[in-house]
């Protein structure tokens, strides 16, 4: 009877007394979320809850386990199951401390800088740091694993011997993926590029959306998704629209006839742009930037406070210019020249024909008769 009640005791009270932990935290946390609703940190913490708990149930389980003797066939084996969830769960709890940890300093930063850019280039540096730690705990997390293991711990010491000929074969092996990892510290450090920047590769226009150690995403305009090794944007030139500010300028040109009424397209360019929300109000102008024979190029430039809105304005002033030229000046629209060519006049009468004589051809010439 004792055998059978020991283990039910430990194991449930074990259950109950983390589920009475949890349940008190969770309390404390909601309590301090409430009263402190400036910061996030303990709003992210409560997320923690599960590891949390797994981690005080698995060491309670593990400290009370000789005392239980649970499974005495099976001791060691369940021993070591029981200390392989207890590194991983205690890893898991680490990482989702260190989020939130770092979620909330990001949250503060962004709230005490209106720089937009600058808050871009934080996020994406927060961003990889967490993947930084993350990719670190757990690389703890499965060697501490290994170590439970007497045969690993017997083999380490080989393993350290030959560790410099491993380092060399394994650096070669993975040339790409260290270059890549370098390339995404770079990219962080170096703001070159971040998250939610607009950029142009390869000829394709988008806004950066995630950003790791070894790739990059950028969303186009018509919702794909270009993946690249990060590597890229550290060997290869690319156009970064938001660089510094996301102030842009942009440009509309059209193709006129000479007698386009001018003056009257800079008075209806204005017009458009104050029934856009988009333009922001910086600058605005229409000019001649080229002639034809046969249409004058004229140019519209516009501003907007970042790329999403030029797109807007360019869109907007291209189609309501055109609209009202073809209800209100239908002659400013480019034509084709259907007239019959007029010959250059000439000073000199044209030149006779060689077959025009004053004497026909064939006409024979009677002589004269006297009487």
């Amino acid at each position: 009877m004792e055998n059978v009640l020991r283990p039910l005791i430990v194991i449930g009270g074990s259950v109950v007394l983390t589920l009475l932990i949890g349940w008190a935290t969770d309390l404390l946390l909601r309590k301090a979320d409430a009263r402190h609703g400036e910061t996030p940190l303990w709003g992210l913490l409560r997320r923690a809850r599960i590891p949390y708990q797994l981690v005080l149930c698995t060491a309670m389980l593990r400290g009370s386990y000789d005392l239980a003797r649970l499974v005495q066939g099976h001791r060691i084996a369940v021993g070591r199951t029981l200390s392989l969830v207890l590194i991983g769960s205690a890893a898991w709890l680490v990482v989702r401390i260190a989020a939130a940890v770092v979620e909330t300093s990001y949250s503060r930063y962004a709230r005490a800088h209106h720089d937009a850019a600058r808050v871009r280039r934080v996020r994406t540096q927060v961003s990889l740091i967490m993947r930084v730690v993350t990719a670190i705990v757990g690389v703890v997390a499965v060697a501490s694993m290994l170590l439970t293991f007497p045969e690993m711990r017997a083999a380490g010491a080989s393993l350290l011997a030959s560790a410099g000929v491993l380092g060399i074969v394994a650096g070669v092996a993975a040339q790409s993926t260290l270059s890549n990892l370098f390339a995404g510290l770079q990219i962080a450090f170096g703001d070159m590029v971040r998250l939610g920047d607009t950029v142009v590769v390869d000829g394709e226009w988008g806004t950066v959306e995630e950003i790791t150690l070894t790739f990059l995403t950028v969303r186009t305009w018509d919702e794909r998704r270009i993946t690249m090794p990060v590597s890229y944007f550290t060997s290869k030139p690319f156009e970064n629209w938001s660089r510094g500010s996301a102030q842009m300028t942009g440009i509309v040109y059209w193709h006129l006839d000479h007698s386009a009424p001018l003056d009257l397209m800079r008075e209806q360019l204005r017009d458009i742009l104050r029934g856009c929300a988009a333009w922001d109000g910086r600058q605005c102008g229409i000019v001649v930037t080229d002639s034809t024979p046969n249409t004058v190029q004229v140019r519209a430039l516009v501003t907007a406070k970042d790329a999403d809105d030029i797109w807007t304005v360019r869109v907007t002033v291209r189609e309501q210019m055109l609209r009202w030229l073809a209800d209100h000046h239908p002659y400013a629209l480019p034509r084709v020249n259907t007239a019959e060519a007029v010959l250059p006049p000439t000073d000199h009468p044209p030149l006779p024909r060689q077959d025009q004589s004053p004497h026909r051809p064939h006409e024979a010439i009677r002589p004269s008769t006297h009487t």
